[in-house]
């Protein structure tokens, strides 16, 4: 009794390592946090306000400008006139003043269509901020879960390391109990004490890991550090028709698609734009002007004041200039084709990223469901080996191997479980529906 009181010591002398929390962190509280609070998800919502502010009217060329002037002047001279009729008049310290003040206007009517190119480019460069962020929201929630189910998978992991130490220690007593009555040999009972320091051992460092799988959240959560809480284990997969709906419409949904979609569009947009050069532009002009003198004695006035308005209207052609205009829209071209090109390649790769997703995702549901079965034969056999070996029908050793199956088979059970649904998660993603389900 003395060894299983020593490793009973060991085992609660480190159980400050277990972290059972009440506080349950659903995946959907989880979610709502990544979107709050992840550093990436912000970035990229402020990108999206400046490609919003970008495509606003205020930024699209079509309103006028209005520029306000004001001057004023004062001279003092040292004037000499001579007059037809031969006098002469001298002034020392004339002094001249002048006042004026101006609102002009104006406003392009035509500029060969660049500015409604432009406007639309930046429509889109907006639509393909919001792509972005889109993308961005996925890959945060793909790392969220990630990190979401390792710590869900240390969590049964260690729930059933501690059945097993529970077993384990059971059989430590029995022996004991056994031996000093003679029915087994100190063999048995040094068998249970190796077993059950191997399982505090093991208990010890999968809650550590635990601990580490936590604090990594927290990152990802961007929240305390040593904050408290436990996960939701339970995982729900999507039917199987649904996901082939999903894959068949994927290439109207996947976000990389899209981005390259507006990619090529925008190109277009600025290829258009720039043979804008082509065409002459027309522009509307118009002021308002105030102006005030007052003058010495040797001018005709002595004070002048004039207001009044004018318009006019312009046209530019720039018939040559030197060729960089021309430069410009031949690369716009190829630089379209060249995108054009991309957005072939992208959508050939997504279709095999596609495949791939599908592939793993449905061979891991079978495995799954695999070491599910299995979980139940190791159980089976674990509990018809605790009789036959109550029995004295089959050895310690034999009794600790069945115990060994049935701990690898409910570990690898879990490891399957979330691998699983981390590959469903991916080929979500890839279809374009990791937003449109529930977690």
């Amino acid at each position: 009794m003395k060894h299983s009181i020593v490793v009973i010591f060991l085992f609660f002398g480190l159980s400050f390592l277990q972290a059972q929390d009440l506080n349950l962190l659903t995946k959907q509280e989880a979610v709502s946090e990544v979107l709050e609070n992840n550093f990436g998800v912000i970035v990229a919502k402020n990108n999206v306000e400046i490609a919003d502010n970008n495509k606003g009217i205020l930024n699209s060329g079509y309103l006028p400008s209005l520029t306000g002037n004001a001057g004023a002047n004062i001279s003092i001279e040292n004037q000499e006139v001579t007059r037809a009729d031969g006098t002469t008049t001298v002034v020392k310290g004339a002094e001249t003043e002048r006042y004026n003040a101006s609102l002009n206007l104006n406003y392009t009517l035509f500029d060969g269509l660049g500015r409604w190119y432009d406007y639309k480019r930046l429509k889109e460069e907006y639509n393909l901020s919001e792509l972005q962020v889109r993308e961005t929201i996925e890959t945060s929630l793909l790392q969220l879960f990630t990190v979401y189910f390792e710590v869900a998978r240390l969590s049964e992991n260690v729930t059933v390391l501690e059945q097993t130490y529970g077993n384990t220690q059971d059989r430590l007593t029995r022996s004991e109990y056994a031996f000093e009555y003679g029915q087994v040999n100190k063999l048995d009972v040094l068998n249970a004490e190796v077993d059950l320091v191997t399982d505090s051992i093991n208990l010890m460092n999968s809650r550590q890991q635990l601990l580490n799988a936590k604090r990594d959240l927290t990152v990802v959560l961007n929240t305390q550090l040593e904050r408290s809480f436990s996960v939701d284990t339970t995982v729900a997969f999507i039917g199987e028709l649904q996901m082939e709906q999903f894959v068949q419409v994927a290439d109207t949904n996947n976000v990389r698609l899209l981005q390259a979609e507006k990619n090529t569009r925008i190109r277009d947009y600025l290829w258009k734009a720039n043979k804008s050069i082509y065409l002459p532009s027309v522009g509307l002009n118009g002021s308002y002007g105030w102006n005030q003198g007052f003058f010495p004695t040797t001018s005709f006035l002595t004070s002048n004041v004039t207001d009044g308005f004018s318009a006019g209207l312009t046209l530019t052609w720039n018939l040559f200039d030197g060729g960089s205009g021309i430069t410009s829209v031949k690369n716009a071209k190829i630089q379209l084709q060249n995108q054009e090109i991309l957005f072939n390649q992208i959508k050939l790769e997504v279709k095999r990223d596609i495949a791939n997703a599908l592939g793993n995702y449905q061979n891991r549901l079978k495995i799954f469901r695999l070491q599910e079965q299995n979980v139940i034969t190791a159980t089976n056999n674990y509990e018809r080996s605790q009789e036959r070996y109550k029995l004295g029908q089959i050895t310690s050793v034999e009794l600790r191997q069945a115990q060994i199956n049935l701990l690898n088979a409910q570990t690898n059970k879990n490891l399957a479980k979330y691998e699983a649904k981390l590959s469903e998660l991916e080929l979500l993603q890839l279809t374009g529906q990791l937003l449109n389900v529930e977690f």
